[in-house]
């Protein structure tokens, strides 16, 4: 180890203690599963969850359901809500009480996440029906009757509850752990769902894979800029780079009106946060994308999980079949404002929460449209601190995070001890770390010089041409786009025969467009 290292790692080891103090997941014991009876393979995948993360046997459920991703208002209480409320009473999960208005509310629980495994319906369609104008909140939120299985399933420990618009989640921002938030009418709900039922098992393996190294990479961060009334979306963005940059975490960040232009080459993507289109783009279009295991990766999206078990439509799906690990969406319209607010949730998985504890710290509201995907008891973040096992691929995202709590206090210092080992080791990560430092701080010019030298110091093509599209960017920023376009149409001759290089055509492309092609036909029609 080099004396670099040496002296970031005793450091380190000062400071894990405190960064650990409060690690420890979820009791098994205190986990419940449903599966569907209706789909063999559904009970398979809630026995292997149960084995994998030592769950009582006895607290997996099976209840005869819809084979559909999407059931009706009808379906969902005769054949879920009743049934599953009955069991939770029967197996002695639960003690209750009656409210001031009659209705049983939950008031004792040996039960605090439920995790639905694929087979499970995810979708409540609209109940067209007129609902009681006397229980419509103002708004058109107020009317809607749709819902999420899961969100729904959340507050089932509460009898006689209106079904129109959302309810508020007690939950929400929340800094402490569910076990001593004292909700014992609410349910955290949990999915292990995808597209395939492969997908779901790696997503089980990833997780517990993951949590004996810790989660490490890059992050990309992909920033809207749409203004008005969606800015709130982009401050959520806005404090994940920052709190990244805190940590030493290499942060990519796009400000362009556009989303990741088209293959855009995302290596070693542990973390991705973005929006707002409707459908995948950028990495996710190349079929060769994937991203690092135990990746957390979402995008913002009305819709985003509306098809889930569809591969190629949406966002959820498609980013689940790109390798992630762990996801969130939306089944209908939740309006931004009662969307999951990423910055919250990523604070919270970064503090070692669970992932379901930090998807529902940071959900406004309950009887909703969001669900949560990937092992619900998943701790990407546990060993920020430094603990874990060591892996070679690891090693140099571990010495950047090192660094930064070393030096993050005289920045000079940090730079210069970082380029020296650059210099040192040819580690492109390390000169493309600073600029990306750089750029976070607008020196703009100095950014795009460590772009260059990373350029030339990255052995991978894919590497080389993010180094090529970030030198663009910086040009883009300063307004010079005629620079721009010079840097790519420099570079893509270099690349033009892998399918990341597709990325620096799309910029092209967003910068210079092609002129209209000719119409079809004989020339003489063409003229008329």
């Amino acid at each position: 180890m080099s004396k670099f290292l040496k002296i970031c790692f005793i450091v380190h080891c000062l400071t894990a203690l405190c960064c650990l103090a409060d690690t420890a997941g979820i009791d098994p014991a205190r986990v419940a599963i449903l599966y569907n009876i209706s789909e063999p393979k559904s009970k398979q995948l809630a026995d292997y969850y149960a084995q994998q993360r030592a769950i009582p046997a006895e607290n997996i459920i099976g209840l005869p359901l819809s084979t559909k991703g999407t059931i009706s208002r009808k379906d969902y209480i005769e054949s879920l809500e009743k049934p599953l409320r009955a069991l939770m009473i029967k197996n002695g999960w639960w003690q209750r009480s009656r409210d001031p208005k009659g209705n049983f509310v939950t008031t004792k629980s040996k039960i605090d996440v439920l995790v639905c495994v694929k087979g499970v319906p995810y979708k409540i369609a609209r109940y067209h029906e007129d609902p009681d104008p006397e229980k419509q909140k103002k708004g058109p939120s107020g009317q809607q009757n749709e819902a999420a299985v899961d969100s729904e399933l959340a507050i089932l420990g509460i009898d006689g509850i209106r079904i129109e618009g959302p309810l508020s989640n007690k939950y929400f921002d929340k800094n402490i752990r569910f076990s001593q938030a004292r909700l014992p009418y609410m349910l955290l709900v949990g999915r292990i769902d995808a597209p395939n039922w492969q997908t779901c098992i790696r997503m089980i393996d990833d997780a517990i894979a993951t949590e004996k190294t810790g989660l490490w990479g890059m992050a990309y961060v992909d920033i809207a800029k749409k203004g008005g009334a969606y800015d709130a979306g982009d401050k959520w963005l806005e404090t994940i780079i920052h709190k990244n940059n805190a940590f030493g975490i290499p942060t990519v960040v796009d400000r362009n009106k556009q989303t990741f232009v088209t293959n855009y080459p995302m290596t070693d993507a542990a973390l991705y946060y973005g929006w707002y289109t409707s459908k995948r783009n950028g990495p996710l279009l190349n079929p060769d994308f994937r991203f690092r295991r135990g990746a957390v990766a979402m995008h913002l999206h009305s819709y985003s999980a509306a098809n889930l078990h569809n591969k190629d439509a949406g966002w959820s799906g498609p980013i689940l079949e790109a390798g992630a690990a762990a996801t969130v969406g939306n089944v209908y319209e939740p309006y931004l404002t009662i969307s999951h607010r990423f910055d919250i949730l990523h604070d919270r998985l970064m503090k070692g929460y669970t992932l379901v504890e930090a998807a529902y710290a940071a959900i406004p509201a309950l009887s909703w449209q969001n669900i949560v995907l990937g092992d619900p008891l998943y701790r990407p973040f546990i060993h920020i601190g430094g603990s874990g096992e060591v892996v070679a691929e690891d090693r140099y995202y571990r010495a950047l995070k090192l660094a930064h709590e070393e030096w993050q206090m005289t920045p000079d210092v940090l730079v210069k001890k970082l380029r020296s080992r650059a210099a040192e080791k040819n580690i492109g990560l390390f000169y493309e770390a600073i600029g990306l430092f750089y750029q976070q701080r607008r020196e703009l010019p100095v950014a795009q010089a460590f772009f260059s030298s990373a350029q030339n110091t990255y052995l991978k093509p894919a590497d080389q041409i993010r180094q090529v599209l970030l030198q663009a960017d910086i040009q883009r920023q300063e307004g010079n786009k005629d620079a721009a376009i010079e840097i790519l149409k420099e570079n893509l001759p270099l690349f033009d025969d892998i399918p990341e290089a597709k990325a620096i055509t799309a910029t092209l492309n967003i910068l210079d467009p092609p002129p209209p092609a000719e119409p079809k036909g004989k020339p003489e029609a063409n003229k008329k």
